[in-house]
């Protein structure tokens, strides 16, 4: 988890800042020889230090004064021994790995409080038991490395532990639950990205200092222990990306210090508890990705710090609540691919904060609220796969400063407003699956910020220029996406389109099922990043331009169903990128050249005049 992680650093830093060899040690004793062999015994399992961290740990010199990494008490004993992969160093983060295993003597350090041996990638082998006799010990820090193995049965005799990061390793089995009864001083839990499986044990809800806890990343599964709503310090909470299954208990409503909340990507099933109004610190909330029911209870409108609400990816139905208008901290909402049915909340008008609003793949019907044109700071609305039946995209809309506007699949009718050319903010743009039956109108030029445009599958006709020649804010508004397929445009694509300055960074071109005639333009050849060209249906006439293969990163060419003549040109059929390549239905004519790229007796048929490999063999007539 983001946070967890972030504080851990912080601390590691400070405990490596609060003393200096300098002034630390100038009273303090030799190294205990117990201490001394201990760590020699560590540095003999480690079999790569590139960046010579272990270097200064020599038997002939004091492992407290001049050994890099260690501290001592005034007593002589190590009390720190930290030799992380990510440090800091004037300011900026040096990574470096080391390779090995770890020393079952690290046991012996008996007054040692910090051990932090993360971030160096290439530990590897079982956790030692042993580590569990160091009963000083306040800090643990070993994630982001290889070790594998169980969480040693040992760790419950840390009873003055406060922080525990494990991650990012691939330790594998079940949590003791005797661990978790017995550190009873930890403040800081991390265990994510590991392998570890079973339930989460019930005695978690002993853990009364706990405010982080992350276990995302794992094979977890089981219920949420009830239990889990006693952690009354808890602030961070991670257990995404698990099988956690079950409902959400209502005891987690007594968590009301909790400010990040991911439950998402497991199979948590039954509805929101209303209990949730008592999270009043939330201002994360990721619920996404399971299997939730029912509706989401009004109570929600009670969380008045929250920020991003994402509930997509559920089975929620019923009317989106009106109190989600009190949250005027929402920054996020993230509703898509539920069973919402009824209107959008006139109340959704009343959140000034809101950057996203993400509604699509629901049920939602009716008259879109002209609230919402109060939204300033929006900058994503998706509305897609509703029957909203809009009938035409309210005017209201050119008053919004909107970079993504999705409309996909809503109902909407008629023409393309000319005002859209005032949008002028917008660099996302998907209006397809709709009943539009006008021409582009030439105000499409000004959309100069436009990167992706989604107009397929209307019924839009007459020519392209206004889309090829929209202007650019250099770097921003070049091309990266345009599907204007199954349409009704009839013009032929501009002979010049590979030099039009929108069109330099474009990857993907779909210009299908339009009776757009003419032929392929030479100038395609131009577009250097173009990786998807699909002309399929498209009335098209003449030769495939040998130009063609100057666009080194195309990957697929479909130009079936045209009308085109001549030979394939053996330098389109051997781009070294190219995966597929279909010019069935054609009237080519010739050999096929050889190519490296394995292509089916499909991409070539419907040509009578083609033969060669993988068709029949041309005749030595």
């Amino acid at each position: 988890m983001e946070y967890s992680l972030r504080g851990k650093a912080f601390s590691v830093i400070f405990i490596l800042c609060i003393s200096s060899p300098s002034s630390f040690f100038l009273l303090s004793k030799a190294c205990h020889a117990v201490d001394k062999e201990a760590l020699l015994k560590f540095k003999s399992k480690i079999s790569s230090d590139p960046s010579k961290l272990l270097q200064s740990w020599t038997a002939h010199s004091d492992c407290c004064s001049a050994w890099e990494g260690i501290k001592c008490e005034s007593a002589g004993r190590v009390v720190n021994l930290s030799r992380p992969g990510l440090v800091s160093d004037n300011d900026f983060l040096v990574d470096t790995f080391m390779a090995g295993t770890l020393s079952p003597y690290l046991g012996n350090l008996s007054f040692l409080q910090v051990l932090d041996l993360s971030n160096l990638k290439e530990l590897k082998g079982p956790i030692p038991p042993e580590i569990g006799k160091l009963s000083n010990l306040t800090h643990l820090f070993l994630d982001s490395n290889n070790l594998t193995g169980k969480i040693p049965m040992t760790f419950k005799y840390f009873y003055q532990l406060e922080k525990l990061y494990l991650g990012n390793n691939y330790l594998s089995g079940t949590i003791p639950p005797s661990v978790f009864g017995s550190l009873r001083s930890l403040a800081e839990l991390g265990l994510s990205g590991n392998k570890l499986s079973g339930p989460i044990p019930s005695s978690i809800g002993n853990l009364v200092l706990l405010s982080k806890l992350d276990l995302h990343e794992n094979n977890f599964i089981g219920s949420i222990p009830i239990s889990l709503g006693k952690l009354k310090n808890l602030k961070y909470l991670d257990f995404s990306d698990n099988h956690i299954s079950g409902s959400i208990p209502k005891s987690m409503g007594r968590l009301s210090q909790l400010v990040l909340l991911y439950l998402n990507q497991n199979q948590i099933t039954g509805s929101i508890p209303s209990s949730i109004a008592g999270l009043s610190s939330l201002i994360f909330c990721r619920l996404s990705e399971n299997r939730l029911t029912g509706t989401v209870p009004p109570s929600i409108g009670k969380l008045s710090n929250l920020q991003r609400l994402i509930l997509e990816n559920n089975r929620l139905s019923g009317k989106l609540p009106a109190t989600i208008g009190h949250l005027t901290t929402l920054t996020d909402i993230y509703f898509a691919n539920n069973r919402f049915t009824g209107t959008i909340p006139s109340t959704f008008g009343n959140l000034p904060n809101l950057q996203i609003l993400d509604l699509s793949r629901n049920l939602l019907s009716g008259q879109l609220p002209l609230q919402l044109g109060k939204l300033q700071n929006l900058q994503t609305l998706d509305l897609s796969f509703n029957p909203l039946g809009l009938a035409e995209i309210p005017y209201w809309f050119s008053k919004l400063k909107l970079f993504r506007l999705l409309l996909a699949k809503t109902g909407i009718e008629g023409l393309l407003p000319r005002w859209i050319g005032n949008m002028t903010n917008l660099s996302f743009l998907n209006l397809s699956n709709n009943v539009l039956h006008s021409s582009i109108p030439v105000e499409f030029k000004n959309l100069s910020l436009l990167m992706d445009l989604d107009l397929h599958s209307n019924r839009l006709n007459g020519p392209l220029e206004a889309i090829f020649e929209k202007g650019v804010q250099d770097p921003l508004g070049y091309f990266n996406s345009i599907d204007l397929s199954n349409n009704m445009f009839s013009a032929p694509i501009d002979e010049k389109i590979g030099e039009k300055s929108s069109m330099t960074a474009i990857k993907s071109l779909l210009l299908s099922h339009n009776p757009l005639g003419g032929s392929i333009p030479k100038s395609l050849g131009k577009l250097i990043e173009l990786q998807v060209l699909d002309l399929r249906g498209s009335e098209l006439s003449g030769n495939i331009p040998l130009e063609l293969g100057d666009a080194k990163e195309l990957t697929t060419i479909l130009l079936s169903r045209n009308k085109l003549i001549g030979n394939i040109p053996e330098k389109v059929l051997n781009l070294n990128r190219l995966q597929e390549f279909d010019v069935s239905g054609n009237r080519l004519s010739g050999r096929i050249p050889p190519h490296k790229v394995i292509l089916p007796v499909s991409a070539f048929k419907c040509n009578p005049g083609l033969c060669g490999p993988p068709l029949p063999p041309c005749s030595h007539s």
